[in-house]
């Protein structure tokens, strides 16, 4: 379920430059990263290597929706914020292949082989989850339901049955339901903002379970033996593999020194290592239990101290202008019998809509503003009515052009009403210009 929140509210169109630096850190990244803090936890705190291990790759997954909680305050610029959504959803599966293999098989004897298991399980991953999402994505455009409520239902049984499809053929389940989730969230599919909302909301509920979960199964007068081990580890991760793992994994690609600080900083650890530090429990690895109890220490200390500086960096790295216009977000009811959709946006308070007239938006044919809802009033407007900040559109777009008529409105939103005319709002709707 947090898999699929996160890639149901993925923007392609962001992530889609970050890939091979996304892909660099999920896989050069975190190789580099439990190794250091491996060698840390072995030579420091005067664990067993295979402890080291376990240790070094459950906290080496970093949390996309722990970082974005923390600093919806100070948008970051779409390149930062593709490549940690990216990696979020990347490094899961590596990861957990790391520690599935550390509990079961002990000290890897042959690394290559496990290497190529790694890759073999994520290529069938991700195999089956683009086969799903598209299909998915199809039929729910295809296919009308009998009530709205039933959309979201529908998507995360998609996301569910990548899951299931690419852990039944020994894939990555974990990289099957993020890439499924990521093409149903960019298909443009009816109530598509109602849906990632109750995808939000099991997101939601799955993180308090798992802390739950993890409260449960910690017993506190176990804890004080591993505190000052836990936060030497905590030290070594936040101060040393993961900077490193971020400019080494980074080195072929030409990333600003700022962006690079701040990667490094944001390596936020959420639901996932909680999950991780359950599996060499369950398979009876000896010492699991004071890892447990360092991964709960180090987790819980290193969030509370990363989470309130993180805003606080950006500030100080001059990343979080929040000069750029939001995205539109549009929903989508489709009309069977007249085969068009009807569309409903709002115009927020960083959109360039605002003093815009209808006409000047140009809309595609076969689309027109047909409701415009001010101040808890409608009414029908003329091609000279002037646009507001709080305003609610209501667009009526014929099937062939409904996803014009998206980009058209969110090329005008970011671009203003010369978007199109002055370089700005291309075919993906993306401002090159900034307008003072």
């Amino acid at each position: 379920m947090i898999l699929a929140e996160g890639g149901l509210g993925t923007k392609w169109k962001e992530i889609r430059p970050a890939l091979p630096r996304a892909a660099a850190l999920s896989t050069v990244g975190v190789a580099v990263s439990v190794g250091v803090t491996a060698a840390g936890a072995h030579y420091l705190a005067g664990l067993d290597w295979r402890q080291a291990l376990l240790i070094g790759a459950v906290v080496s997954s970093t949390d996309a929706a722990a970082v974005f909680s923390v600093l919806r305050s100070v948008p970051l610029p779409a390149r930062l914020t593709g490549v940690l959504e990216a990696e979020s959803g990347f490094n899961d599966a590596p990861v957990v292949i790391l520690v599935v293999a550390f509990s079961t098989a002990g000290p890897v004897e042959h690394w290559y082989t496990l290497l190529g298991e790694i890759a073999l399980e994520l290529a069938i991953g991700a195999a089956i989850g683009l086969a799903i999402g598209w299909l998915g994505a199809y039929g729910m455009r295809h296919v009308a339901l009998p009530a709205s409520g039933l959309y979201p239902i529908a998507v995360m049984a998609i996301a569910v049955s990548a899951y299931a499809a690419g852990a039944l053929a020994h894939g990555s389940g974990f990289l099957a339901v993020y890439l499924a989730a990521v093409i149903l969230g960019n298909a443009k599919l009816p109530h598509a903002p109602a849906t990632r909302g109750f995808a939000e909301g099991l997101g939601w509920l799955g993180q308090i379970g798992m802390f739950v979960l993890l409260g449960l199964l910690v017993t506190p007068h176990n804890l004080i033996d591993d505190i000052v081990p836990a936060l030497v580890i905590g030290m070594i991760l936040t101060l040393v593999a993961r900077p490193t793992s971020v400019f080494v994994a980074l080195m072929p690609f030409r990333v600003p020194w700022r962006e690079k600080t701040l990667l490094s900083w944001a390596g936020l650890r959420g639901a996932v290592p909680i999950v991780l530090a359950t599996i060499p429990m369950v398979s009876e690895v000896p010492g699991s239990e004071r890892v447990f109890n360092i991964v709960f220490v180090l987790v819980v200390v290193y969030t509370l101290i990363q989470g309130p500086t993180l805003p606080w960096l950006a500030r100080r790295l001059r990343l979080g202008d929040g000069e750029e216009a939001a995205d539109l977000g549009i929903e989508s009811a489709p009309l069977e019998r007249l085969r068009g959709h009807l569309l409903s946006t709002s115009i927020g308070p960083a959109s360039r809509m605002h003093g815009v007239e209808v006409g000047e938006l140009r809309m595609p044919a076969g689309a027109a503003v047909t409701l415009i809802v001010r101040d808890g009033s409608s009414f029908v407007p003329s091609p000279s009515t002037v646009l507001r900040r709080g305003d609610e559109l209501l667009v009526v777009a014929t099937d062939p052009v409904r996803d014009a008529a998206e980009r058209r409105l969110q090329a005008v939103s970011q671009g203003g009403k010369l978007a199109g005319w002055l370089g700005t709002g291309g075919p993906t709707g993306r401002s090159r210009h900034r307008h003072r």
